[in-house]
């Protein structure tokens, strides 16, 4: 059943945009990018549909288009030799080496960018952007375009991992656990780049990101597996997290109400209704309930704790945009596989609307 609650943000009727991101650039496990297609495989259109949303699913973005562009043009002077690439057995191609240990960097990038105009488009029309992951780094994009169209919202961020490493603190060099820095602009992800110089057909990556997200503008909530350095930028920046012994301490109710008191106290106009994004993470559940995921962390929220997030969410009125990351099929059994996708379907449903009664 769907709640009657009236989204304040969005046109009438009210419509989902189904952005669909195979993409698995940001980290070096083969699978996520068939995530967001078995999500649709399972009815989650029909799904949607039935509780009375308007669905746009054109298909999945494939990308390849900027692979292309990338493979074809020459790299960067100021790029690794095409050979120290190959040698690294993660995602990095040798037509987008390492800048220093990101892997990836071009080609994360750019599909950000192309999906950061996505998600403002449609948000821009008055729909719901549902971003389906796909790894973390799209956040980098779901997050840009919907502060593109609504500047003055608000991040919850449901996740094991703050995934706000710099360039200077990463140690894997993989971008998925680095898209919170970027949409703030931190100074480690500036000094690496300040010696990077584009050759006359490319430009420097992720110099399109506006480095719009405030501190004060984010919420986390799960968090269980923090790198020291990540937690240094948390404290040296005030930025609200609730990690899972808040979550045992308080209870999730009580934890997803201070973190909408946090947003709204920061809010530009704090007796106005902000907006949200909401970005969801599969790994902020303990792996007892979504195993097939890239990395899993013990100890993480319950089934219920998980839902109850995505129902307040909703029943605030606010959400903007929305997504769901990281379910990768190819890590586990058909069993855990068809229980992870499940999950992701009807967390997307209880973000949307789906009450118990």
């Amino acid at each position: 059943m769907s709640s009657e609650i009236i989204p304040q943000f969005l046109k009438s009727p009210k419509t989902a945009s189904i952005v669909g991101c195979p993409f698995s650039g940001g980290q070096p496990k083969l699978g996520v990018d068939k995530g967001p297609i078995h999500l649709v495989e399972a009815g989650l259109v029909n799904q949607l549909e039935e509780l009375g949303w308007n669905v746009k699913f054109d298909g999945h973005h494939q990308f390849e288009d900027i692979k292309f562009t990338l493979s074809s043009s020459s790299v960067d002077s100021a790029a690794p030799t095409a050979s120290s690439a190959d040698n690294d057995t993660s995602t990095s191609n040798h037509w987008d080496p390492p800048i220093g240990i990101l892997k990836n960097p071009r080609l994360v990038s750019r599909v950000c960018e192309e999906v950061a105009k996505v998600v403002s488009g449609h948000a821009k029309k008055g729909e719901l952007p549902v971003t389906l992951g796909g790894d973390h780094s799209l956040a980098m994009g779901t997050i840009s375009g919907t502060l593109d169209a609504h500047p003055e919202a608000g991040v919850i961020w449901v996740d094991a991992h703050a995934d706000i490493n710099t360039a200077a603190t990463t140690e894997s060099g993989n971008i998925h656990g680095m898209p919170v820095s970027f949409l703030m602009g931190l100074d480690g992800n500036q000094q690496a780049f300040s010696s990077f110089n584009p050759s006359p057909s490319s430009q420097t990556p992720f110099a399109w990101i506006k480095p719009v997200l405030k501190p004060s503008s984010i919420v986390y909530i799960g968090l269980r597996d923090v790198d020291a350095g990540e937690k240094k930028v948390l404290k040296q920046n005030g930025i609200k997290a609730f990690s899972m012994h808040d979550v045992d301490r308080y209870g999730i109710g009580k934890v997803v109400e201070m973190a909408l008191d946090h947003l709204n106290a920061n809010n530009a106009n704090p007796d106005k209704l902000r907006p949200i994004h909401l970005s969801f993470d599969v790994d902020a559940l303990d792996p007892s309930v979504a195993p097939s995921t890239g990395t899993p962390v013990r100890g993480g929220l319950t089934f219920r704790e998980g839902h109850y997030i995505c129902e307040r969410i909703w029943e605030t009125g606010a959400l903007v945009g929305l997504d769901l990351m990281e379910v990768n099929p190819s890590l586990e059994d058909d069993i855990s596989v068809k229980q992870t996708v499940a999950v992701g379907c009807s967390l997307v449903r209880s973000a949307l609307g789906e009450t118990l009664l």
